[in-house]
């Protein structure tokens, strides 16, 4: 029989998050290794669960929840993230201005597709959350990556993000607090991609599920509070600061002129229709999540959890020569430097799966974020402090070695050419 065809459609589509690495991984494991993994963003198996407030109300709602809901979603959920905006000064954001979905993976995708003709093309950041370059190619658009700049607290360099705008350019995507480098964008920096959005006819696309993962005396400012004259997607979601990105609840908020966004949300309503409706279970977690205790903020705050391994994972690696790591302000990840001096990787996906099989630990290497050089890895602070600790460890040790066998085999060269 002839092979199955496969679209063209993924020939440029790439999500090394869970790629061949994770597949090694998987088959060491199931020879009896145990891996530490710092590579993803999943709080569960480490023990940070979603409050017991928020299982106990989807528990109580099952039984009216068992058929469809509104494609949009459920109107308690919807309204209670309306108001969730309005309390943070979005005034403009109404209930029928929110469309609820099965994460904010899902919700990424169906705006994209509702929005890119064939050859438009999309800015996003370098480094990214590599699901929007995939979800703008799969829509027929064109990524387009702007630079983040690691000397300036991994910020956008605005210079970058305006040299890259070009007629066919239709939309920049934010993410903010950032995935991989925990950047949180300060209030200048929104007002200027406003301003290129004004000044080329722009949409932006807002990704803000970590917004309520903050350290110290970070400040997250929605960028459609600074763009209330401008068409802005605002997405978030349940995943990460309730810690439950298994029941898939997320939404976005389109915000802006309705006479610009009439189509377009009706677009979205067709789409949303299409699907039927999102996971209905969990949008009855929403009401109940955004009300009430965050208990997130003990985690953040100094002593919490999520704060104290954020500053032991970023001393350690710093500790380790030709390694340097920018604090996040935000957000679940740190994303270290390799010194190209030090350790001149040409390939480092194959420096992660060397690491992988020498010390079994894995991490996630930087060019999976679409960063332009091999010389980034991302490293998350989900897990323990005491693995944390022995995964720094082990990444010393393999870059010790690797140090040693670089300067035996330089020695070797200079005594070749004396000799």
């Amino acid at each position: 029989m002839r092979p199955m065809q496969y679209s063209s459609k993924l020939n440029n589509v790439r999500y090394e998050l869970r790629g061949p690495i994770l597949q090694a991984a998987k088959k060491m494991e199931a020879e009896g290794h145990r891996i530490l993994r710092m590579n993803l963003g999943d709080p569960a198996p480490f023990g940070l669960e979603a409050p017991e407030s928020i299982v106990v109300d989807m528990i109580h709602h099952l039984r009216e929840a068992q058929g469809y809901s509104d494609s949009k979603g459920i109107f308690s959920a919807r309204t209670a993230i309306s108001q969730y905006y309005q309390t943070r000064g979005l005034m403009q954001i109404g209930v029928e201005d929110i469309f609820l979905g099965n994460g904010v993976s899902e919700m990424i995708s169906m705006t994209l597709q509702a929005f890119l003709e064939n050859g438009d093309q999309v800015l996003i950041p370098a480094p990214d959350y590599p699901l929007w370059t995939a979800s703008v190619t799969l829509s027929g658009g064109e990524a387009v990556h702007y630079l983040c700049d690691e000397d300036n607290q991994w910020w956008p360099d605005m210079a970058d993000v305006a040299a890259k705008i070009t007629d066919r350019t239709r939309a920049i995507v934010i993410i903010n607090p950032n995935n991989p480098t925990g950047a949180v964008y300060p209030r200048h920096i929104l007002e200027q991609f406003a301003e290129l959005a004004r000044r080329h006819d722009l949409v932006l696309f807002s990704d803000e599920i970590y917004e309520k993962i903050l350290y110290e005396d970070a400040v997250h400012i929605h960028t459609a509070s600074v763009a209330p004259d401008l068409p802005v997607l605002t997405f978030s979601g349940l995943s990460k600061a309730y810690r439950m990105p298994g029941y898939r609840a997320g939404w976005v908020a389109v915000s802006g002129p309705r006479t610009a966004t009439a189509g377009y949300r009706e677009s979205l309503e067709l789409l949303a229709s299409l699907r039927l409706c999102a996971n209905v279970p969990a949008q009855h977690a929403i009401q109940t999540s955004l009300g009430g205790y965050q208990s997130i903020e003990d985690l953040v705050k100094p002593g919490g959890r999520l704060r104290e391994q954020r500053d032991l994972a970023c001393r350690l690696l710093n500790q380790i020569p030709g390694v340097s790591c920018v604090p996040a302000a935000g957000a679940m990840y740190l994303f270290p430097r390799l010194d190209p001096q030090v350790y001149p990787f040409t390939n480092d996906e194959q420096f992660v799966l060397d690491l992988l099989q020498d010390q079994k630990i894995l991490i996630s290497h930087g060019t999976a974020f679409h960063w332009p050089t091999p010389d980034h890895f991302r490293f998350v602070i989900l897990p323990s402090a005491e693995d944390i600790e022995e995964a720094v460890r082990r990444i010393g040790v393999f870059l010790s070695v690797y140090r040693q066998k670089a300067a035996a085999t330089a020695a070797a060269a200079a005594d070749t050419v004396r000799s």
